[in-house]
């Protein structure tokens, strides 16, 4: 039997960039205090009135011509109605059908997905559950900034769908719109997906809510693939319906029936007026536009000479992007320079990026061999934790590598004194024996021993400079 074909369209909630919230001027920092940034307003108090922030306007159509969408010159807000407990209103303003953007896309390779609409909505407040079985509500969260990003069910896996976040990610954070904090809620994610048999007309989909990792978004649409094929191969029919994922179990599971628009009953918000926006003002916002991934990359890879993969990465990183340049103004030490921010992607591609004179100061270490590349990535994780300089952090941790005949020589030779097999095992042609040693060097100088000066050393007290296994 044939598999089934999954067909996937993702719904991104982004809070945008502002320092105050979509309709007053109640802030929107990250882990206040419940329900200590609220006012009549953003909780629905009879009387109060919303007036819309100028710059979500501006961060909303920079997102849409980041991601090659058509500005709408008229849209409006509409109320959009249902009833739960974070809701204090019992409606949301969000936009129907005249959003700000639309027929945009992201290009991720060679796989190009559809932007469906990108509209400007707020966010709901928060509730939390306690151990004892209450449940509390924080409406800090009430009236904070969202995008939805709509896509085209254009994907055709999961690793499509991450990928296509991913690179959403990067544009939406290049473009000053957003953080994308998926740890702090800055950037959540629906999916919605259907399986089929390829060419047929599409299933009936369910929609998997507030996913917050990529990780959960891949787990989730494996998991629900799996279920509906499942139901299917068996003779049954998929409900259409909202799922939650239970990272535990690695399944989803019914939350309620799926809505339909007609369920919410969308109309005008009669406190706002229409968004009228002029073409002279959607270009000065694309003027304002800073570079974009793709752009970044082409350029890393022309004028630095970084592999696809490497440039790629470092693109999606503007910080340490911005801060690598700096660096390389400033060291004549390049490839140590561009090998130290490849390592540091590799292990952490979050965009936390160490200061430019610490890359660069580092960068000369590595050069110079005084330094090794643990030692480097070391010293990096103490500069970010502690803010001190990377020189001050290579002589309290002690990192300096060794690399001195005179200071290296006698650590070689006890080595040898405390390994007799391994030495017995090197000369009588066991070449694999040597990286015992080395390894017993390493320890014994918690690491920083310089490998070539070391293997050196260990090659010449054992008096045979390449020995070759026995046939």
């Amino acid at each position: 039997m044939a598999d089934y074909e999954m067909v996937i369209g993702l719904e991104v909630h982004v809070e945008l960039d502002t320092r105050s919230k979509i309709f007053c001027a109640c802030p929107t920092s990250f882990a206040a205090e419940p329900n200590t940034q609220c006012c009549p307003v953003c909780m629905g108090l009879p009387g109060s009135l919303p007036v819309l922030n100028r710059r979500v306007v501006e961060l909303a159509v920079s997102a849409g011509l980041a991601t090659n969408c058509e500005i709408a010159r008229f849209s409006r807000l509409d109320r959009k109605h249902y009833f739960y407990p974070d809701l204090p209103k019992a409606y949301q303003i969000s936009q129907f059908d005249l959003p700000l953007c639309a027929h945009g896309f992201v290009q991720t390779g060679e796989k190009r997905v559809g932007i469906t609409r990108i509209h400007i909505e707020e966010d709901a407040g928060k509730l939390v559950h306690t151990p004892s079985g209450e449940t509390l509500i924080d409406f800090n969260r009430c009236g904070v900034p969202l995008i939805e990003i709509v896509s085209e069910p254009d994907m055709r896996s999961a690793r499509e769908a991450r990928e296509y976040l991913s690179a959403l990610r990067a544009i939406l954070v290049a473009a000053g719109v957003s953080q994308c904090r998926m740890e702090e809620g800055s950037m959540r994610c629906d999916v919605n997906i259907s399986v089929r048999f390829p060419g047929q007309e599409l299933g009936v989909r369910t929609e998997i809510k507030n996913l917050n990792s990529f990780a959960n978004v891949e787990r989730a649409i494996e998991a629900e693939y799996a279920r509906q094929s499942a139901v299917l191969r068996a003779g049954g029919t998929v409900e259409q319906e909202t799922r939650r994922f239970d990272p535990e179990s690695g399944q989803t599971f019914p939350m309620r029936r799926k809505e339909n628009a007609d369920d919410y009953r969308y109309f005008p918000d009669p406190d706002l007026p229409p968004l009228a926006l002029s073409e002279a003002w959607i270009e000065a916002r694309r003027a304002a536009l800073g570079e974009l991934p793709d752009a970044r990359r082409e350029r890393l890879e022309s004028a630095y000479g970084f592999e696809a993969r490497e440039a790629s990465a470092l693109a999606a990183a503007p910080t340490l992007c911005a801060r690598f340049e700096a660096a390389w103004q400033r060291t004549p030490s390049r490839g140590a320079l561009k090998r130290l921010v490849v390592s540091r992607l590799a292990r952490d591609p979050e965009d936390i990026a160490p200061a430019a004179e610490a890359l660069a100061s580092l960068a000369e270490m590595l050069a110079a061999g005084t330094l090794s590349a643990g030692g480097a990535a070391k010293a990096l994780e103490a500069h970010l934790e502690s803010g001190e300089s990377a020189q001050a952090a290579v002589k309290r941790l002690n990192l300096a590598q060794i690399s001195g005949r005179e200071a290296l020589l006698p650590i070689a030779q006890a080595v040898l004194a405390e390994n007799g097999a391994l030495a017995a095992s090197y000369r009588a042609g066991r070449v694999n024996a040597l990286k015992g040693l080395m390894g017993a060097v390493m320890a014994k100088t918690h690491g920083r021993a310089e490998p070539r000066m070391a293997e050196a050393l260990l090659r010449e007290l054992l008096g045979q400079a390449c020995p070759r296994e026995p046939d």
